[in-house]
């Protein structure tokens, strides 16, 4: 599988692991950025992994940030995206049985090295087992239809 690899300053230090590690079970790895831990803003990254993902050029992502929750913000704005946080490797497997994520969203700060290749393994590994839940898939797919047009009418309530 292809899969686009990109963090923020926070997930830097992880990053070579991961991308290393995902090459080591025999994927082929993009790395989206950035090519140094100086400051940068999460959401242009998760954006690009987002972006290769919904345009085919990647299979999955895999987006590191502080904490992860940032990463899969941003990521979930792109339409067709389903980005998980994910500190241990049970949720992650079944993030993609379950409900056909993909991107992982992991928190350097969060997990280690060794335990982020263990939720990595997992999630890599697993496979959609469609059925009862394409169906549910399907239904959050068509809550974000349905909002996509409100939310770019609505001004920024920050």
């Amino acid at each position: 599988m292809k899969i686009g690899i990109a963090s923020d300053h926070g997930g830097f230090d992880l990053k070579p692991t991961i991308v290393e590690y995902v090459q080591s079970l025999g994927h082929e790895v993009t790395d989206f950025g950035p090519a140094t831990g100086e400051s940068v803003d999460y959401p242009e990254y998760g954006e690009k992994v987002a972006d290769a993902i919904v345009n085919q050029q990647m299979d999955l992502g895999i987006l590191i940030c502080g904490t992860g929750v940032g990463m899969s913000l941003a990521a979930n704005k792109v339409r067709g995206i389903r980005a998980v946080v994910c500190s241990e490797p049970f949720s992650a497997k079944l993030s993609r049985q379950h409900n056909n994520t993909n991107v992982l969203c992991l928190g350097a700060r969060v997990v280690g090295n060794e335990l982020a290749k263990m939720i990595v393994e997992e999630w890599l590994a697993a496979e959609f087992e469609g059925g009862r839940h394409a169906r549910r898939v399907d239904k959050v797919m068509a809550i974000e239809s349905k909002y996509a047009d409100q939310i770019e009418d609505q001004p920024f309530c920050g």
